[in-house]
C-alpha cells in the first residue's frame, strides 16, 4: 500500500513540474534529494513516532523526486528546439514515417522522424509533424500514399509549435510536447520529394505498419458502413476514424472509454488466450507434463496482451494495462498473492518514469483512477456479496469516483452513465470486441459484419440514452480546491465498510465524504455589475471570435474559423462558455460570410441556446436558416443590456449584402459603450467602409477599445481612421505566422504612433478585458496559463 502512496506522491511533483511557466534550475531539485533521500532511508523504525516521520519524510522525498525526474525529461526535450530564424524556410531532410498516417479531406498528416538534414547550416528537431495537402489546380501533384516505416526525401516548411491558448481549452502544444513534437509544417512541392524505401523488417516499425495495413482493409471491407469507425478504433486504437456525430453519442452516455483500447480489451484478449490456451495444453499429458498448462497460458496470455497494446499504439491506459498483467503474470507464474492496489502503485511509478509526459493526458488520470476505484470497492469486501452486486458496487463506484475529475477536465459528467455502462461493457465485451478481433485473422474477415450488426444494436440503446434531455450534467469549470475536496471525499466515502448497501465493519462515518463533494457543485461563476463590460477576444487563429457579458446577458461576435473537419465554435467558443457558465447566447452576431468568422457559428448554435442572429449574410446562408429569429445588421439599431449600450455603425439600410468579393465591406460593425469605457469591433472592413464611417458616424468612431479592422491588414486602419478612434488599447486577432502577414509592420506602427497599447491574439492568446468602476482591467491567457513549453514566439512575416 505504501508504494501506491509514494507514487501518487512522485506523480503528482511530476504535475506541479508541469504547472510551471519556467523551468527551475537543476541544483534546487538535486540538493532536496541528496538531503531528503539518505534522511527518509536512514531513519531508524523502532519507534512508532520515527517511523512515521520517516515515511512522511519519504513522502515528500518522493515528491520532490517527480518534479526533479520532470525537470530534468524537459530540459533535455527542450534543447531539441527549431531556431527560430528557420521557421518559414524551406529545408530538404531525409527522414522515416514513424506513426500511421492520418487522412483528411484535402490533406494527409503524418509523424516524421528526421534523419538527416540536407539543407546547410539547418537545424531540425528529430520529430516534426507534418501535412501533405492536395492542390486542387493540378491533380497530379496530389499526396501519394504514405505507411508508417517508409524513409523519404522531403522538401518542408516549418514552424515551432504554437497552439491557440484560451481559458477552459485544452492547450494543443502541450499535446505536441507530450508526443515529443518539436516543430510542425507542411511538404513543400519540389521535384526531389522521394520515397527512398521501405523498412518493411525494421522492429521500430513494424507494429505502425501493421496498423495501417489493418485499418485500411477493415475500411475496404466495411466501406461505407455506418459503424465501421468504432469497429477500426477498436482494432487499431483509430479514435479519429469515429465520426463526431458518434463520438457525441459516446460522450453524452459516458462510454467513450470503451472507444479507446484500455484495460477492459487487452484484459479480454488476454483472457481469451490464456483460456484458449490452457485448454489445448491439458489435452496433451506429454505437454503438461513438461510444462503446467497454466503457466503456459500465462505466458500466451501475456504475449497476446503485448500484440494488441501494440496494435492500438500502446497508448497509456493500454501501457498501464499490459504492465498490471505481466506483474500479474509474474505473481502467478511463482504462485504469489499481491494486492490490486500494490501492483498499481508499481505500474504508476513505472509508467511516469519512464514518460513523466504522460500526465498531460486525461487518459492517464482517468485510466489510473478507474482501476484505484476498483481495487478500493474490492479491498476487503470478496466474498461479501454475489456476482451482481458487486457488479452494480464496482459501477456506482468508478460512476462516483470519477465525477470531480470529469468535471474539472471536460467540465460535464453523463448521468446516464451507470445504465449505459450496464449493458453496454457486457455487450461489448461477449457481441463486439471478439468478433472484430477474430476478423484479423485472415479468412475471417467476415466476422466484421457480424460485429458491426452487434454494433448497431448497441447504437439503438446508446442513442436513446444520449436524447434524453437530463442525460448529461453540466457546469462552469470547478474551482481547483472543490476538485481535491472532492477527490479526498470520493475516497473516503469508497473505504472499506460497505458502499451504499449497508455498513459493515470498517472505516467509521464514512457518509462524511458526502460533504466534501458538495462545495464541488456549489460553483457559481462571477458575473459583471450593472453598467460593466467583460470582453473576451478568443484566440481563434486567423480568424475573429469575441465574448461580451453584461449582468444579465451574453453576446457572441463572430464563431472564429471552420477547418473542414473541426471548427473554432466546437473546439474553441464552446468549451470557452461553458467553462465560464454560459450555457446560453441572447444575441450572436456573424459579421460577414467569410469562413474566419462565421466558421464556428452553426457548432455554436447546436451546442448552446441561441435567441437571435444579426448578420450581413444572404438570406439562404445556412447560419440563417438555422435560427428562426434572424434580422440584417443596419447602421442605427441599437439596445441596451443592464445598463451598456450596444450599436450598430454599419452598413447602412441603403445598402445590401454585397458579393463575395467585396463582402469584407459589409461587415456588421458594433460598437459597444459603458460609463467606464467603450469598444469598436469592426470585423473585415477596408478603407472603404472606414472612409464612409467618418462620413457619416465620425462622433462614434472615438473608442477605448479597438479590435484592429480586417485583422490589420494594409487595406484597412487608414491613417484617418486611426487618429479618430485614438483607441488606448488595439487588439489584432491574427492566427501565429499567418500567410497574409497580419498584422502589417505599417500598420502596427500607425498605431504605435498614435499612443496605442497593441495585443495580439497570436501573442497574448485570448484577451480578457474588464470594463469596471475600478478601470480597464486587461489579462492575456499566456500570462495567465504560461508554461515552460510555450517557448518563444517569432514576429518575422509568416511562412509561404
Amino acid at each position: 500500500m505504501l508504494i501506491g502512496i509514494y507514487s501518487v506522491a512522485f506523480v503528482l511533483g511530476v504535475a506541479l513540474l508541469l504547472q510551471q511557466p519556467s523551468l527551475p534550475e537543476m541544483y534546487w531539485c538535486a540538493l532536496l534529494l541528496l538531503i531528503g533521500l539518505p534522511a527518509g532511508v536512514l531513519i531508524p523504525g523502532e519507534s512508532r513516532k520515527i517511523q512515521w516521520a520517516g515515511r512522511l519524510l519519504m513522502l515528500v522525498v518522493a515528491f520532490w523526486a517527480g518534479f526533479f525526474w520532470a525537470a530534468l525529461w524537459a530540459h533535455g526535450r527542450l534543447v531539441d528546439t527549431l531556431p527560430l530564424a528557420w521557421e518559414g524556410q524551406d529545408i530538404a531532410v531525409i527522414g522515416v514515417v514513424t506513426e500511421m498516417p492520418q487522412s483528411g479531406s484535402r490533406s494527409i498528416h503524418f509523424r516524421f522522424h528526421v534523419e538527416q538534414v540536407l539543407t546547410p547550416a539547418a537545424i531540425v528537431p528529430d520529430n516534426i509533424l507534418l501535412s501533405w495537402y492536395r492542390n486542387d489546380r493540378q491533380a497530379d501533384l496530389a499526396p501519394p500514399d504514405i505507411t508508417a516505416g517508409e524513409r523519404w526525401q522531403l522538401t518542408v516548411r516549418l514552424k515551432r509549435p504554437h497552439g491557440n491558448l484560451n481559458p477552459h481549452v485544452a492547450d494543443y502544444s502541450a499535446k505536441l510536447f507530450e508526443r515529443d513534437i518539436r516543430a510542425v509544417g507542411y511538404v513543400r512541392i519540389a521535384d526531389t520529394n522521394q520515397r527512398i524505401e521501405i523498412l518493411a523488417r525494421d522492429p521500430r516499425y513494424f507494429f505502425e505498419r501493421k496498423r495501417t495495413e489493418i485499418r485500411d482493409a477493415m475500411q475496404s471491407f466495411l466501406k461505407d458502413a455506418p459503424y465501421a469507425g468504432p469497429l477500426i478504433a477498436l482494432a487499431v486504437g483509430d479514435q479519429r476514424a469515429i465520426p463526431q456525430a458518434q463520438w457525441n453519442v459516446f460522450t453524452r452516455t459516458g462510454t467513450n472509454h470503451l472507444m479507446a483500447i484500455s484495460g477492459l480489451h487487452i484484459t479480454l484478449v488476454s483472457g481469451l488466450v490464456f483460456s484458449l490456451i490452457y485448454w489445448l495444453w491439458r489435452r496433451h499429458s506429454g505437454l503438461a507434463l513438461w510444462l503446467p498448462a497454466s503457466k503456459i497460458a500465462i505466458v500466451a496470455g501475456l504475449v497476446a496482451a503485448l500484440i494488441y497494446a501494440l496494435l492500438s499504439g500502446f497508448a497509456v491506459p493500454a501501457r498501464r494495462a499490459f504492465l498490471m498483467l505481466a506483474i500479474l503474470s509474474v505473481t502467478l507464474w511463482w504462485d504469489r498473492r499481491v494486492s490490486l492496489l500494490t501492483v498499481l502503485g508499481w505500474v504508476l511509478l513505472v509508467v511516469t518514469l519512464l514518460d513523466p509526459w504522460a500526465v498531460i493526458s486525461p487518459g492517464f488520470w482517468l485510466s489510473f483512477a478507474a482501476v484505484g476505484l476498483i481495487g478500493l470497492t474490492v479491498s476487503g469486501r470478496i466474498g461479501q456479496s454475489g456476482i451482481v452486486i458487486s457488479w452494480i458496487r464496482i459501477q456506482w463506484a468508478i460512476t462516483l469516483g470519477l465525477l470531480p475529475l470529469l468535471l474539472f477536465l471536460f467540465g460535464q459528467v453523463s448521468l446516464v452513465s451507470p445504465i449505459a455502462n450496464a449493458f453496454a461493457i457486457p455487450w461489448m465485451t461477449v457481441a463486439v470486441v471478439p468478433f472484430t478481433l477474430l476478423a484479423l485473422i485472415p479468412g475471417l474477415e467476415f466476422m466484421l459484419s457480424i460485429a458491426h450488426t452487434a454494433m448497431q444494436g448497441l447504437m439503438i440503446i446508446l442513442q436513446w440514452l444520449a436524447e434524453m434531455p437530463l442525460a448529461v450534467w453540466q457546469q462552469p469549470a470547478p474551482r481547483f480546491w472543490t476538485v481535491v475536496a472532492a477527490v479526498i471525499g470520493m475516497i473516503w466515502l469508497l473505504l472499506p465498510g460497505g458502499f451504499g448497501l449497508g455498513v459493515v465493519a470498517g472505516f467509521p462515518a464514512r457518509w462524511l465524504g458526502i460533504l466534501a463533494v458538495f462545495p464541488l457543485f456549489l460553483n457559481s461563476p462571477d458575473r459583471p455589475a450593472e453598467g460593466e463590460l467583460w470582453l473576451t477576444v478568443l484566440d481563434v487563429g486567423q480568424g475573429l471570435a469575441v465574448a461580451a457579458r453584461t449582468r444579465q446577458h451574453n453576446l457572441l461576435f463572430d464563431t472564429g474559423q471552420n477547418y473542414g473537419e473541426i471548427d473554432s465554435g466546437k473546439q474553441i467558443i464552446v468549451p470557452y462558455l461553458r467553462g465560464e457558465g454560459i450555457t446560453a447566447l441572447d444575441r450572436m452576431i456573424v459579421s460577414h460570410a467569410d469562413s474566419d468568422h462565421s466558421g464556428g457559428a452553426l457548432s455554436v448554435m447546436t451546442s448552446l441556446s441561441t435567441q437571435s442572429l444579426l448578420g450581413s449574410l444572404e438570406a439562404s446562408h445556412p447560419i440563417k436558416q438555422a435560427i428562426a429569429d434572424h434580422q440584417h445588421c443596419r447602421a442605427g439599431d441599437d439596445w441596451w443590456w443592464d445598463g451598456v449600450h450596444f450599436a450598430i455603425l454599419h452598413p447602412d439600410q441603403s445598402k445590401s449584402s454585397g458579393s463575395k468579393r467585396n463582402r469584407n465591406e459589409f461587415s456588421c460593425v458594433l460598437k459597444i459603450t459603458t460609463r467606464h469605457g467603450s469598444v469598436l469591433l469592426p470585423a473585415d472592413i477596408g478603407r472603404t467602409s472606414e472612409q464612409e464611417l467618418l462620413q457619416r458616424a465620425r462622433d462614434t468612431l472615438p473608442a477605448t477599445v479597438l479590435i484592429a479592422p480586417h485583422h490589420g491588414s494594409k487595406s484597412s486602419s487608414s491613417a484617418a481612421f486611426v487618429r479618430q478612434v485614438n483607441p488606448t488599447y488595439v487588439i489584432f486577432p491574427v492566427g501565429y505566422r499567418n500567410p497574409f502577414n497580419h498584422p502589417h509592420p505599417e500598420v502596427v506602427n500607425r498605431y504605435r504612433e498614435q499612443g496605442a497599447r497593441i495585443l495580439r491574439s497570436d501573442h497574448d492568446g485570448a484577451i480578457l478585458l474588464r470594463l469596471t468602476r475600478h478601470g480597464i482591467a486587461i489579462d492575456t491567457a499566456r500570462k495567465l496559463q504560461r508554461r515552460f513549453w510555450h517557448g518563444t514566439v517569432n514576429t518575422t512575416p509568416a511562412m509561404r
